[in-house]
């Protein structure tokens, strides 16, 4: 569930307050908190074979991570995947600027999107994607595609593919060397091998559920459920949604989040998320399918149900020893849009480029704090402001009806389309335009005092104890 970071990344110019914030937060090290301790010593090597490198998860962050150590010299880079076709529940939309970045082909791109239809809690529709040029676009994949390819493309280059579930990381240092425990399965055999093997570097690629964050005690992160069906439509409603998206913001939907109808490559995907109220998300779902109904057909054939955790916010710590997590596994998702797919590709990329340097052509052990004065450090510099920023206005945005009224009204404004968009596109934070800047704080507050008079009251909840729980 991507799309939505193209609506908020944009509010970052809606107030001082937040600009100042986004600026703070540069070369923050945000999430960081100190580690157990290991030893700072870096280890030369003269050990008469590669280093061994475990990437543990096959998504984005994975892949990208062992294409990167597949690619160095004097490193052998085991990849581990519990299921090679996994189909991760997921909105599946990415940014122009990844498309070149990462060098995918144009049939990764099932669906590119031009245009976007904003619902807000009284139905109110605005229409956004006036100001992209004829050659931008967010291109919409299937998960199933786009892992397989780049798993793939690091196993040519030469990582080594292993279909098995990791069950336990263990060591005596935290500086390792780490014993990976896993039961393999291979082709034509239903249940796993155990087997184990022992690693110099581990990078934890494995998602919300990470067993190697439980291995290194990185910390507990609150979660969102997202939840979404893929459904089959008629081919005169699908022309519809031919490079259309819809995003529905209101309380019914969700109390905290909102709810999408994507298009994929012969279908929908239909889904909504929550935080705060997860034991509900099927409620928020049958609301969404009751609010684009007429835009499915009288006979919409649900082909798969999904569901998953998502992250909130950071793990407490992100490297420990010679362990680096990437991804979700370091809770790389951000909050307001459910965006990761980037930022999972980028991280997973970042950390092992980071480490390969760091091990002089495969000669030295790099230590825990060099990889977080290289890895974590340029990560949090390049996209800390952005999460900080998000986080924020989730809060602001998505608590109430008035609040989503005015969010949903904004939209409406071609200055607040075109930020937007390029913010979302190329990853870069735009705008700065003083002028424009201070008309759209204004209209903002506007925004916020028309959305409160129309807006109907939020639906109560209770939810004290399930809410406490964290990953």
């Amino acid at each position: 569930t991507e799309l939505a970071s193209k609506l908020a990344l944009h509010s970052t110019r809606t107030a001082t307050m937040l600009s100042t914030l986004a600026a703070s937060a540069l070369g923050l090290n945000i999430g960081a908190t100190p580690a157990p301790s290991s030893s700072r010593g870096a280890v030369s090597m003269d050990l008469g074979r590669p280093l061994r490198v475990a990437v543990v998860g096959g998504g984005p962050s994975g892949a990208c991570a062992a294409e990167i150590f597949a690619k160095a010299p004097n490193i052998d880079c085991t990849l581990f995947e519990r299921k090679m076709d996994n189909c991760k529940p997921c909105g599946g939309a990415i940014p122009l600027c990844m498309v070149d970045e990462f060098e995918l082909p144009p049939e990764i791109v099932d669906r590119r999107v031009r245009k976007m239809k904003m619902i807000s809690p009284s139905g109110r529709e605005v229409d956004v994607g006036r100001t992209l040029k004829e050659n931008e676009y967010i291109g919409m994949t299937r998960r199933e595609v786009l892992d397989a390819y780049l798993r793939d493309r690091a196993v040519e280059l030469g990582a080594k593919p292993v279909t098995g579930l990791v069950q336990k990381v263990e060591f005596e240092d935290a500086n390792g060397p780490y014993t990976i425990k896993y039961s393999e399965y291979k082709p034509g055999e239903k249940k796993g091998t155990p087997s184990e093997a022992e690693f110099d570097i581990i990078v934890g690629a494995d998602g919300a559920n990470s067993r190697t964050a439980k291995a290194i005690d990185a910390g507990e992160y609150n979660f969102a459920i997202a939840f979404q069906e893929r459904i089959k439509i008629p081919d005169e409603k699908m022309k519809y949604y031919e490079d259309l998206a819809e995003m529905y913001v209101g309380d019914d939907v969700s109390p905290d989040f909102y709810a999408w109808v994507f298009p994929k490559y012969d279908h929908v995907g239909v889904g909504t998320g929550t935080v705060v109220n997860r034991p509900a998300i099927s409620e928020y779902q049958a609301a969404i399918r009751e609010r684009c109904a007429d835009r499915l057909g009288p006979d919409p054939k649900v082909m798969k149900v999904e569901a998953h955790p998502i992250p909130e916010h950071m793990r407490p710590r992100r490297v420990v020893g010679r362990v680096a997590l990437v991804g979700d596994a370091a809770g790389y998702v951000t909050k307001c849009s459910g965006e990761g797919i980037y930022f999972a590709a980028k991280s997973g990329r970042m950390a092992a480029e980071e480490i390969v340097a760091l091990t002089a052509g495969g000669t030295r052990l790099p230590t825990e704090m060099e990889i977080k004065d290289t890895y974590l450090k340029k990560f949090d510099a390049a996209y800390g402001p952005t999460y900080l920023v998000l986080d924020i206005l989730q809060k602001v945005f998505y608590t109430n009806n008035g609040a989503r009224e005015a969010f949903v009204d904004m939209c409406a404004s071609d200055y607040v389309q075109k930020v937007t968009f390029d913010s979302y596109l190329y990853k870069k934070v735009q705008g700065n335009d003083p002028i424009n800047d201070i008309k759209l704080l204004f209209n903002t507050i506007g925004s916020v005092i028309k959305g409160n008079a129309i807006a109907k009251p939020d639906r109560t909840f209770s939810n004290p104890v399930e809410s406490l729980k964290r990953l």
